[in-house]
């Protein structure tokens, strides 16, 4: 494992197969992920993709762990209730979280500060400690609420990415477009990535 941990939560939005691919990556890379998953983004998952992860947040560790080949300790996966977590407070959590996909409901929570489950703390506590919050709304059309609390968040530090693929890669498949979105969570989180060339490259360059 190098560098330091990351939060990645999870939740309830269309777009699991995001959150996955992400954890993959992160693993790949050899980061230790402090893992958040919401009770509708474990539905979500068992809809779309048939993944059907147990409910305790130590079986789901076990599950992704022997799923993407991670090493033993790497993935930490805490349930929503779990206030002694390192991501709840200052003193212990990672500078840096994804919410990947939000949903508008867990995004509004977070601008206005409801730390309802541990999702909303933990990015509480990245906003409070000046660190890197990025959140994957993955919602369309957007209302005026969605697009105020997008705003607001903005202003405090928060980095909105929408899942909205490119094409300029050219994908032949749906892991090509989930790819691109993910290509561009790395890129802001200062990790290498070899999914999508950068703009003004052919693919495969």
């Amino acid at each position: 494992m190098n560098g330091s941990p990351i939060t990645l939560a999870i939740t309830g939005a269309s777009g699991g197969i995001y959150g996955l691919r992400l954890l993959e990556c992160l693993l790949q890379a050899g980061r230790p992920v402090y893992l958040l998953i919401s009770e509708a983004g474990r539905l979500v998952l068992k809809m779309e993709h048939d993944l059907a992860l147990p409910a305790r947040p130590g079986d789901i560790a076990a599950t992704l762990t022997e799923r993407f080949g991670a090493e033993p300790g790497q993935l930490e996966v805490f349930g929503a209730k779990a206030w002694t977590a390192p991501v709840a407070s200052g003193s212990g959590a990672p500078r840096q979280m994804v919410v990947c996909p939000c949903t508008t409901g867990t995004l509004g929570r977070i601008a206005s500060g409801s730390s309802e489950a541990l999702i909303e703390r933990a990015a509480d506590v990245v906003l409070k400690e000046r660190g890197q919050l990025i959140l994957v709304p993955r919602e369309t059309p957007l209302s005026e609420i969605h697009l105020e609390n997008m705003l607001r968040l903005t202003r405090m530090g928060a980095v909105m990415l929408p899942a909205n693929p490119g094409f300029y890669h050219r994908p032949d498949d749906l892991a090509g477009v989930v790819d691109f979105v993910i290509a561009r969570i790395l890129d802001r989180l200062g990790i290498d990535q070899g999914l999508v060339p950068p703009w003004g490259s052919a693919p495969g360059e």
